[in-house]
């Protein structure tokens, strides 16, 4: 069996725009953008928690974009430098992530502990409500009759459109009251430990794991998930969506290193928190037919959201379907607050009956790829992060009811991409050496 493997495949205006100088010509480019975006956010947007965040996470974009300068600088006298290189440009990173993400979010769960409202998102009390009904019903959701009896300010927080497992991030509210058990602090937990165990995974199990283009790759990979802004701005003041694009993207990760049980517990620990994973879930398990994997990725891609939803069908299954599909699809006592104007929102707001004219559209969608995966499934994991990300995207586009936040699902999912592109030995297909003509026995045909 051969043991070379390409380790620097990079194609495209992507890849050549991503090695001007080493990589950090980009980084300057994003943290500056970034910078721009968070302080746009703090001067306009009519959310508070946006603002609060903005005003911190601009400061330290812009702390990262001087680094990123610097960097530039140093390049250009000494290119040898180890401050210009990639371990220093993880550091900014990591330097990013502390200034953009974990410092406003714990400045807003400090205050927020100290009696401040206006420092959360609405999904952040409806997480640690629906831990406390956990605690004390045995359930996260409230029945419609419930929900009805609230006074009418109070219906939308009394849903709970996520599957049951993300109600274990407010738990810890539900036991005790202090900054530290706000459910973001947890979401922030449990997105970087399925980070840093996708990033290892693809560094240390990976061959070729360990080549400059790689790690370049795994970088890039990373901010995608962490620094952008879409993801930061969402993890500092709501989060939900967060550990669910990081346990999708690690099972992708483990299925570039084909770990096809484990890349279907990861994806299925995703779907038990929240719908946006089953697509996700269900491409991998396409991917793992294409490896004669596919009921080893489905046991735990759909094995693990079946056993979170069980214990509250058996409780109340009413509440269930009036949280989990009535309230998403525009059929619950309220409407949903998500209605960012993507053209799926637009179409179901201003034409005639334009709900079903949307509905129609993202099930034509929804045709249209599954037709695709059946004539050209995806063989690697690479392909399979494009099909999710491209996927998304059009659902996201078309929903009726959607948010721009979403957004941070297929962005990841295509920047991760290249990341992905390694070889696995498990999916190297044996070549078997022929022997020269000389070598070979008399009276044997190697044809057979």
């Amino acid at each position: 069996m051969s043991t070379t493997a390409p380790t620097d495949r990079r194609h495209g205006w992507w890849h050549r725009l991503d090695r001007v100088a080493g990589g950090l010509t980009l980084d300057l480019g994003l943290y500056a953008v970034s910078a721009t975006f968070a302080a746009v956010t703090a001067a306009t947007s009519t959310l508070v928690p946006h603002r609060a965040w903005g005003g911190i996470a601009a400061l330290g974009y812009l702390a990262a974009a001087l680094a990123a300068a610097g960097q530039l600088l140093v390049r250009r006298r000494r290119p040898r430098s180890n401050l210009a290189g990639l371990p220093a440009r993880w550091l900014v990173t990591a330097l990013a992530w502390a200034g953009a993400v974990l410092l406003p979010l714990i400045t807003q769960s400090v205050q927020r502990a100290a009696g401040r409202t206006d420092r959360a998102q609405e999904e952040v009390v409806v997480v640690e409500e629906s831990g406390r009904r956990l605690l004390e019903t045995g359930t996260p959701y409230l029945g419609p009759d419930a929900i009805a009896a609230l006074p009418s300010g109070d219906q939308l927080l009394g849903y709970t459109p996520y599957q049951p497992g993300m109600a274990l991030f407010g738990l810890p509210r539900a036991v005790v009251d202090a900054w530290w058990t706000d459910a973001r602090i947890w979401f922030a937990v449990g997105t970087a430990l399925a980070l840093v165990l996708a990033l290892r995974v693809l560094r240390r199990h990976a061959a070729g794991a360990g080549s400059p283009g790689h790690d370049a790759a795994l970088l890039r990979a990373a901010q995608a998930a962490t620094v952008l802004p879409f993801c930061a701005l969402t993890l500092a003041t709501g989060g939900d969506d967060l550990p669910v694009l990081a346990l999708c993207l690690l099972a992708l990760a483990l299925a570039a290193t084909a770990r096809p049980g484990w890349a279907g517990i990861a994806v299925g620990l995703a779907g038990a928190l929240k719908l946006f994973a089953w697509p996700v879930a269900a491409v991998l398990v396409i991917w793992g037919l294409t490896r004669r994997a596919g009921l080893r990725v489905a046991a735990g891609a759909f094995g693990l959201p079946a056993a979170a939803l069980l214990p509250a069908v058996l409780v109340d299954h009413e509440a269930l379907v009036e949280n989990v599909l009535r309230f998403p699809l525009g059929h619950g006592l309220v409407s949903s607050p998500a209605q960012s104007p993507f053209p799926g929102q637009l179409i179901a707001a201003m034409l005639p009956a334009g709900r079903a004219v949307a509905a129609a559209l993202l099930l034509a969608a929804g045709l249209v790829i599954a037709v695709w995966l059946t004539r050209r499934p995806p063989r690697t994991a690479p392909a399979a992060a494009l099909v999710c990300g491209y996927g998304l995207l059009v659902a996201i586009l078309l929903m009726p009811t959607t948010r721009f936040g979403y957004l941070l699902y297929p962005i990841a999912f295509l920047l991760w991409a290249p990341a992905l592109d390694v070889w696995a030995p498990a999916l190297r297909v044996p070549r078997i050496r022929q022997p020269a003509s000389e070598d070979r026995p008399q009276g044997v045909d190697l044809r057979t």
